[in-house]
């Protein structure tokens, strides 16, 4: 069993998720410094970006290092904040500016965000908690729907 197998079996556990937090924020430092070649769980094995938001209340870059699944030519990521009851801030940011970056193996890539439709989520939920198991315990003890995203290349660069 390699590392991202074990975090993944132990990733729907309440202790997981709170060192999960904690490592986040080392994580995107991390991310940001390899151009996205390394993680906090080592080379990443996951499937891992870096979403660049626009802060809300800030105007100001916000990073996220998050798991992704892929739709076509669209990157698919699920907002479970590690199953608190709360959406993370990054989602609130996508929802007030849906421009933003994704950077994945150091490509980054403009993108536009909006909530994934009944019918995708329907079809892409099963394929994140392929990615991470730990969605599933995630929203039940958030006690609340994940919110899901489709990040969609923006093709216009002047947009």
């Amino acid at each position: 069993m390699n590392l991202s197998d074990l975090a993944r079996s132990l990733g729907s556990t309440r202790a997981f998720a709170r060192v999960g937090r904690a490592a986040s924020r080392l994580d995107r430092r991390i991310q940001r410094a390899t151009d996205g070649r390394w993680s906090v769980l080592g080379r990443a094995r996951l499937p891992q970006l870096v979403l660049t938001t626009t802060g809300r209340r800030t105007g100001e870059p916000r990073d996220a290092v998050l798991l992704y699944g892929r739709d076509g030519t669209a990157w698919v990521v699920l907002a479970s904040n590690w199953g608190q009851g709360h959406d993370p801030a990054w989602a609130l940011n996508l929802l007030a500016e849906p421009h933003a970056s994704v950077t994945v193996g150091g490509v980054t890539t403009r993108v536009v965000a909006r909530p994934a439709s009944d019918d995708e989520r329907v079809r892409l939920l099963p394929r994140m908690r392929e990615i991470w198991p730990g969605y599933e315990a995630y929203a039940e003890r958030a006690g609340r729907s994940l919110p899901l995203f489709v990040l969609e290349p923006r093709l216009d660069p002047r947009s």
